[in-house]
């Protein structure tokens, strides 16, 4: 069946896809559904199964981790336009932080089941995603290290 013309949008209007044929749109739209949460809730949470990702489509989610007597620390916020889950594709396919909507956050989310079975059947969809995906983990590794340097240097200088 095919997607929802809302879902569809979201999908063909989402910065992380584009050039993606039409094909391979229609094909990963049929994996996803629009989402929507409210300020405060969890998008994800760390250690549950990565069985989801999301485009925001409109609103501000933060990156956080628990830091043992430092307590719970922002990583970095992302927003519209951002891709939010990179874990579906690595195994064990584990979550590697919570994400909290900061404000009310609209989302396209995707079924990672399903797209990993698709990515298995058409590895040029695959490949497509790995490209799309591997920039924002190094992103996202050099943010955190950034982070870290920040607070273990404010450490070191106390």
């Amino acid at each position: 069946s095919s997607p929802p013309p809302a879902v569809r949008t979201g999908v063909t209007e989402a910065p992380a896809f584009e050039g993606m044929s039409k094909e391979h749109l229609e094909f990963i739209a049929g994996c996803a559904q629009n989402r929507t949460f409210e300020a405060g809730s969890y998008l994800l949470r760390e250690g549950d199964p990565a069985d989801v990702f999301y485009v925001i489509r409109h609103g501000r989610v933060a990156l956080e981790t628990f830091v043992p007597q430092e307590g719970t620390m922002i990583l970095e916020t992302i927003d519209d336009g951002d891709l939010l889950g990179w874990s579906w594709l690595v195994p064990p396919y584990r979550v590697a932080f919570d994400a909290r909507a900061i404000d009310t956050v609209h989302t396209v989310a995707f079924d990672a089941l399903c797209l990993r079975g698709k990515c298995d059947e058409d590895p040029v969809l695959g490949y497509g995603l790995m490209r799309r995906f591997l920039p924002v983990i190094m992103d996202r590794l050099q943010a955190t290290r950034l982070r870290l340097i920040d607070i273990y240097g404010n450490v070191a200088a106390r």
